[in-house]
């Protein structure tokens, strides 16, 4: 049994019926929408038409929102519905980054997600979803797909129909007919200065002057919903502090491996580091939450598939490995245990340390990966590309704060070194992720904002400049003389970290899904 729409557009009169019906029957909060009607412009008066759309949650066959949550909050009923369990979400948001539609939000009476769920309530007690029966135009169908007898079913099997986004192969069971292009494609028909009856969203006007609206019909949005970003600055800060806790210790096991002598640094200051910016991203992950209360549902209510649970397991194991670590330092520098004995236990450690640092690193290019609305962050680069930015962050606070304290100009060099190699080869794969061609609309829009459009000063002045500036600083130390030069370039390089991920988090999601 598969559940399903078909929305009739050839006769919807975008009454708004639907989405009064929905509101009223979930007490969607004011300004929250679960279903709404979008318009779309085109010509000029008299020769002008209006089209419209019905918009909502597609009850993906493989739905990429119940795969990212890390609590099963989302879950698909053997009916194939999609449903949604608001005692177990955590409000983290990555099922709206995982939505391909915009289709989830935040509700702001229970701080969890919701969306529609095809009024499961009313079908477990044989009837059809409100917006359904309020429909004055019979414009909305809803059935099982997979019964070639009912109504919905003969619907599509004899008419032309289309879905939204079928390029991101969730195999949507939302069936339009009669829809015109432009009001489902949102890349399409940007927004104006004006809606009919009220003003767009602020980002929605500065997205639209990166946007190319169709040379033909000149599509335009007039109606259509806010919204908003759902990650900020703390899940950007979030991506510079992780890679800086993951990349002290990353960095600190391949001086080890290098054969420098486990001094007072490497034995105390590195895993200070490490535990110190790896405990500042679960701050910041727990605080980014909208239900920050429920955070250990991540762990006792995870879910296998969520790179968001296995991450948290991996920040964890790396967290067990750096605070032992410091352990060991500190009782070193407290006479606790000799300094032999310490450099032993350090030894072992590094051993431990290198693959979970590589994990607490690289585990949010999988995180990213199952985002299937922002086709941006589906680079294939990501994992390699992050871990080359945490050993650039490790060993460019570590060199700052080696600045500070001091430390043995053999681990200075190799820091030194590291950082320079690190930081050209950051450039190098900017260079390659931003001059070739993209495999999506999508991706190549959100490219060309990073490096033509509202992002260009802050990518190429910030990211690129300083990132080229900070590592020619430091080969200027690259025999481990100029500790000062070094000690500044790696603070030029985190400069250069925190404007890349600024970009890179709010362009992917910059471009409209609705």
């Amino acid at each position: 049994m598969r559940y399903g729409f078909a929305i009739d557009q050839r006769t919807c009169i975008g009454c708004h019926a639907c989405t009064v019906a929905c509101k009223t029957e979930h007490q969607v909060p004011l300004g929250q929408f679960r279903t709404w009607v979008k318009y779309v412009d085109k010509g000029k008066y008299p020769s002008s038409t209006r089209d419209f759309a019905v918009l909502r949650c597609n009850h993906c066959t493989d739905a990429p929102c119940v795969e990212i949550c890390p609590t099963k909050a989302l879950f698909k009923r053997d009916d194939g519905i999609v449903d949604f369990d608001k005692d177990r979400c955590i409000g983290c948001k990555s099922c709206m980054q995982a939505c391909p539609y915009d289709a989830i939000y935040i509700d702001e009476d229970t701080h969890t997600a919701a969306k529609c769920n095809f009024c499961a309530h009313r079908i477990d007690d044989g009837l059809e979803p409100a917006c359904v029966v309020i429909c004055p135009t019979h414009s909305i169908w809803v059935g099982d797909l997979d019964d070639p007898t009912s109504g919905i079913s003969k619907l599509i099997s004899k008419n032309p129909t289309t879905v939204r986004a079928p390029e991101q192969n969730t195999k949507p069971n939302v069936y339009y007919l009669g829809a015109d292009r432009s009001t489902l494609d949102p890349t399409v028909a940007p927004v104006g200065s004006s809606y009919i009856w009220s003003r767009p969203d602020a980002q929605r006007t500065d997205v639209a002057a990166d946007m190319t609206p169709d040379p033909i019909t000149k599509a335009v949005t007039t109606l259509n919903t806010s919204h908003p970003r759902p990650w900020g600055w703390r899940v950007t800060t979030y991506l510079w502090s992780k890679g800086v806790g993951a990349g002290a210790l990353m960095v600190a096991s391949g001086a080890l491996f290098a054969g420098i002598e486990a001094g007072p640094f490497v034995l105390l200051g590195a895993p200070a580091i490490g535990t110190a910016f790896t405990a500042a991203t679960g701050a910041l992950l727990v605080w980014d939450l909208k239900r920050p209360e429920r955070f250990l549902y991540i762990f006792t209510k995870g879910n296998p598939t969520s790179w968001l649970f296995l991450g948290s397991v991996a920040l964890a194991a790396y967290s067990g490995v750096a605070g032992t670590w410091l352990a060991v330092g500190a009782a070193a520098r407290t006479g606790i245990i000799g300094a032999a004995t310490a450099a032993k236990a350090v030894g072992l450690l590094k051993w431990a340390a290198v693959p979970t640092a590589a994990g607490a690193a690289g585990y949010t290019g999988f995180l990213f990966g199952q985002a299937e609305g922002r086709d941006l962050w589906q680079s294939p680069s990501l994992l390699g590309h992050l871990l080359v930015q945490a050993t650039m962050a490790g060993s460019g606070v570590m060199l700052a704060v080696a600045g500070i304290t001091g430390a043995d100009k053999g681990l200075v060099k190799f820091l030194t070194r590291t950082f320079t190699v690190a930081s050209a080869a950051n450039v190098a794969m900017l260079a390659h992720e931003y001059s070739g061609e993209h495999p999506t609309k999508q991706a190549a829009m959100a490219a060309h904002m990073v490096t033509k459009g509202r992002y260009r000063k802050l990518f190429w002045k910030g990211a690129v400049g300083l990132g080229v500036f900070g590592g020619a600083l430091a080969a200027t130390s690259w025999k481990g003389k100029g500790i000062r030069r070094a000690a500044l370039a790696g603070v030029i390089g985190q400069a250069a970290l925190i404007a890349y991920e600024s970009v890179f988090v709010r362009a992917g999601q910059d471009v409209p899904l609705s």
